[in-house]
This record gives C-alpha cells, structure tokens and sequence, in this order.
C-alpha cells in the first residue's frame, strides 16, 4: 500500500495452475499488479504461464515435486521480487505452514492467518470450534484416525455408513464412504493416500454419513478491522464421488429464516477462530434442518455463481483485505440478484455413471458466449490435459432472471460449448440440468449415483489429427519462449521453419512396462484391462491367486483420483504384469485370469 496509487500489491506470484491462476491473474491485470506464474515440466506452455508478466520453472511434473515444493516456490518468490501470494485452491491453500513461510518473509499471504487456517484447516479442530460458538455439526469423531478398529468402534455405535475424510482439505479429495466394518481398513489406507497426494497432509477423521443431504455453503469475507459480511448460500448438492459437478447460487427452497440462520451461523464460526480473507462455511441440509460440515480456508472453486448473483468481484476483494482496507460493504448492502447456475466441465467420460478420468489433449476448445453467459477456463485448443492433475477443463457459469431461466441458458450454452480431443461431462451435466428431481430440488449429494439414470451418456473424445509433413521452408522469424537459470523469456530467432517440428518426447516420462497388448476385454474376458491412463498405486493380487468376479486386483490413480479395477469373471491369477508405480495407459491389460 506503500506505492501511493490504488494498487494493494506491486507483483502477486501465484502459487497455483490452470483455471483458478488464471482468475487470479486476470484479476490483478485489471487493478494494475503484475503477475508471477509458476509452472512444472508438464505446465510449460500452459495458458497461465503465457498470461502472467513472469513465469518461473519449478521442476518436476507431479504436484508433490512442483506446486507442493516449498522450497521451489519460495526461492522464486524471491528471485521475482513478490510482495504478495495468492494460493488459489487445492496445493497449499490450506496449509499453515506455508503461510506462515510466506509471511515471515514480509510476504503477504492473500488468505487468512496461519492460525485461522490451523484451526479451521484441520477439519477436527474446526468441528470443535464451531461447537463453541453454539454451531451444532454433523457427529464425528475429533481425533486423527490411527487404525481402522477406531472407524469400527464409531460405525457400531452411530451407525452405518460412516465417512472418512481429509483433515487438511476439502473437495471430496480424500473422502470415503464406509457401509461395514470389513470395508473399513482399505477405505482408511486409500482416504490417507488421496489426502496425501493432493493436500501433503494424509491425517483423517470419521463421521457420520447422512443418506439423502443438500450440501449447502456460505461465502464468508472478512477484513482485518473486525467487519464481516456472509454472500448469500450456494446449493452444491449435484456431485459425483462427493466432488461437486454443478452448484448454484442462491440455494433454492430455503426458507427466508433458514437461509439467515445458516448464514448468521457461517459469520460466527469464521469470527470465531479470528477469520480473515475470503473463506466458505459448508453445511448439510436435511429434514429442514442443517448440520455444520467445515470450513474451507479459501476461495472456492464455485466462487462465480455468488459473484454473478452479488455483483461483487470476490478476488479483487481478497487483494484489497489482505492489503489491509475495509471492506467496501456491510451485510445490509448484501444485495442478490437472480440465480446463477455453475457447471464444471471434467476431462471425464461419464460412462454409464462410471466418470472415468479422460486426459490427452485438447484438439478443440469454443467456449459458448450470449448474455448472462461466462467461461473460467484454464486451457486453449492444443494444450494438454495431464494425468498428474486435476482434470478440470473449464467452468461454464450462467445467469439468469430466475431458476428456470438460468437452467434454460446454461442448457443452451452446454451444447454450444466445443471441446475434442478428450472425453468431457458435458452430457451428464445436460442429463442433471434436465430431470425433474434437478428442477423440482428434490436430489441429494447422493442423488447423481444412486438416482439419475446415466446410461447410453459417454463422453465424446474425437482422434488427435497427424502432424502435417514438413517440407523445405525458408528461414522464418519464430517467436519461442526459454529458460535461463529457471525464469522464463519470450524471445524470436530466425531459423529453418523445419527446425521447430515437434521435438521427440521427453525421457523424462514415468516409467511403465509392457503389458502384452491394449485390446479391452469384453464381457467375461480372463484379461483384465484398465479404462483409463494413469499410475498403478497397489496390486492386490499374485499368481496363482483365486478370485471372483467384480473382486478388485489393483487399484489405479488418475488425476488425483483412485479407481478400483476389477474381474470381469472367476478364476486363477495366471499372470500380473504390473507393479505398483508402473504408469499404464487405457486398454492395457495388467492381470490375466485363466
């Protein structure tokens, strides 16, 4: 605040990728603050690298060698001469020990305290708060998990099912729902390993798991002078693998004083652990009563929907509170206008109901466009989708007068939506947007699994056209970015045009081993194949094992996500042909059943 203009920061890094680094980049542009991208081997070329003033290489390609290398992206924080850090979501967003890092530095950290985020970001702690400003939430336990016996001990005595859930992060990542006891050692050892690999924390908890919910949440934003304002609620209840496909703002059907009491009881748990910056109290709703869930210690990824119904631009909000100004609003000022639907476009094939991740590139891209219509998007037609990543495309958000409206205009921007190359949700998001129980608000978190009837809806993935031949060119300007000591330069050289073919593929690729062949096994098939590329995590069978049909044999991770492969018919295991940390790709076949 020191540069006597209206600008909160001089430069902000943004310690994140694809679409939300995107947001926030665009956001600084308007207020004038130069921007910092940093970016892995596989983000190279990505669409915020090449939007940002300066972009810097942090090695690696999975999360834990990139974005999770603290001692990567504080070295260049550094060398960049950032005055400000805007996490985004996911990675390090809610990790106090980043934070804290961040500021004692003299950097400032756009996100709350570290200790707001200790408390709030560990789920257990942020259940005990809530408890002591008078906030009732869902039953649970409000220890770390340390064996499967405790999950057990909970499901007998609160009763089945039970879930499992990160305790330093949010999203569905890490959460899994128990029916039984035998279950419930593998769902532990799984929920541990997802947490891991997306929030570097693999602590987890149990609770409750109610059958037929709403999930609803309260944006929260409060500055450094005591004030605080809730924004309305958003209904996120249309989900998959309890990761949201479609949220919208204001949640339908509350009534006029549950709507304020949830919102009233989302301002006193974030005031009551000293809460700053923006953040998102999460409830379920059930039976006309609501049970408090957690608080995520960001900016969410459905943040557009509040925005587009509030008017307020809730990034540029972040910059100005955590360079210390006033919020410009009170609650009174709060003012909703219409209704916002949001749709999250996943690389995923929705298969019957099955969403199988889908990366590979991206040989076509045309956002819709119209009034009321706005695309979040963090990828252009040629850029890759990578297996080590979230698979999040894009988020097609629309406005609308009314409910219905709003359903009408995002129906039609879905089909005006183009993308090829990878399989996407776009027909089951138009299967939801569609049915009655959607329009009626009658669905659940449980609903998209248990009652929409997906089947005959796939993704459409289109071939990736050849590269065209070369032929003899003259020497041409080539505009080419490069690396010197890891900052990245734009420069032009005048070369042979067939010098810029493609090059060969990086050897730097995980390894893999031959699997003896990609056809798909049809229906009882001895050849057990794997629907998607992705990495092996845990083999669960050896040769001359005896299975059943639908038993799992390995487990798979694709995009930050863990898939069960199964039998397709009993037998004798004649021949496993991975090991766990093999990279496979879709229609490898990884055990032979005879």
């Amino acid at each position: 605040m020191d540069s006597g203009d209206n600008r909160p920061f001089e430069k902000v890094l943004v310690a994140n990728r694809a679409e939300i680094a995107v947001r926030v980049i665009r956001a600084c542009q308007e207020l004038g603050i130069a921007t910092v991208a940093v970016y892995s081997e596989l983000d190279r070329d990505a669409l915020h690298v090449r939007m940002a003033d300066e972009a810097y290489a942090l090695g690696g390609e999975t999360a834990a060698e990139s974005y999770l290398n603290t001692d990567a992206i504080l070295d260049v924080i550094e060398r960049a001469g950032a005055d400000a850090v805007h996490p985004g979501y996911g990675f390090f967003s809610e990790n106090a020990d980043f934070a804290r890092a961040i500021t004692e530095r003299g950097v400032t950290f756009i996100g709350p305290p570290p200790e707001a985020i200790e408390v709030m970001g560990d789920k257990i702690s942020a259940r005990q708060a809530a408890q002591r400003v008078g906030v009732a939430g869902v039953p649970g336990n409000t220890e770390f998990l340390t064996s499967a016996e405790e999950i057990v001990a909970f499901g007998d005595e609160h009763g089945w099912p039970v879930a499992i859930k990160a305790a330093f992060g949010g999203g569905g990542r890490g959460m899994k729902v128990v029916t039984g006891a035998d279950d419930a050692p593998a769902a532990l050892e799984s929920a541990e390993r997802e947490a891991l690999a997306y929030f570097g924390r693999g602590e987890c908890y149990v609770e409750k798991y109610l059958e037929k919910p709403r999930h609803i949440e309260i944006q929260v934003l409060c500055d450094q002078h005591g004030n605080g304002i809730y924004i309305g609620q958003r209904d996120c209840s249309a989900q998959r693998r309890h990761q949201k496909l479609i949220e919208e703002a204001p949640a339908p059907g509350l009534r006029p004083e549950v709507a304020r009491a949830m919102g009233e009881a989302a301002l006193e748990v974030a005031k009551g652990c000293d809460y700053t910056n923006a953040g998102t109290v999460e409830f379920l709703y059930e039976d006309g009563q609501f049970y408090y869930l957690e608080m995520n210690t960001r900016l969410q990824v459905e943040h557009p929907v509040t925005e587009m119904v509030s008017g307020l631009d809730l990034v540029a909000l972040q910059l100005l509170v955590a360079a210390g100004g006033e919020l410009p609003i009170h609650q009174d000022d709060v003012t909703l206008y219409g209704h916002a639907i949001e749709v999250r476009i996943n690389a995923e094939d929705p298969a019957g109901g099955r969403f199988l991740p889908s990366p590979g590139p991206i040989t076509k891209l045309r956002p819709p466009s119209g009034y009321g219509v706005r695309w979040d998007g963090g990828y252009e037609a040629g850029d890759e989708i990578s297996q080590f990543y979230d698979n999040l495309v894009g988020k097609l958000v629309c406005w609308g007068s009314t409910r219905d409206v709003a359903i009408a205009r995002t129906l039609r921007a879905l089909r005006e939506l183009e993308i090829e190359g990878v399989a996407t949700t776009i027909g089951a998001d138009i299967a939801i947007l569609e049915h009655a129980d959607f329009r009626n608000v009658v669905h659940s978190t449980k609903w998209v699994e248990d009652g929409l009837d997906l089947s005959g809806v796939a993704g459409r993935q289109n071939p990736v056209a050849p590269d065209p031949p070369e032929g003899d060119e003259p020497r041409v300007r080539r505009d080419v970015d490069v690396e010197v000591n890891g900052k990245r330069f734009a420069v032009s050289m005048w070369v042979p045009e067939s010098a810029m073919a493609p090059a060969a593929p990086s050897a730097r690729k995980p390894k893999r081993r031959s699997t003896g062949g990609t056809a798909v096994a049809g229906s009882g098939s001895g050849n057990v194949v794997v629907p998607m590329q992705g990495t092996v995590v845990k083999v669960l069978v050896e040769e001359g094992q005896e299975v059943d049909a639908g038993e799992t044999v390995l487990v798979l991770e694709a995009m930050k996500m863990e898939n069960n492969v199964t039998a397709e018919k009993s037998g004798t295991v004649k021949d496993v042909k991975v090991a766990a940390g093999d990279s496979v790709s879709g229609g490898d076949v990884v055990v032979v059943i005879a």
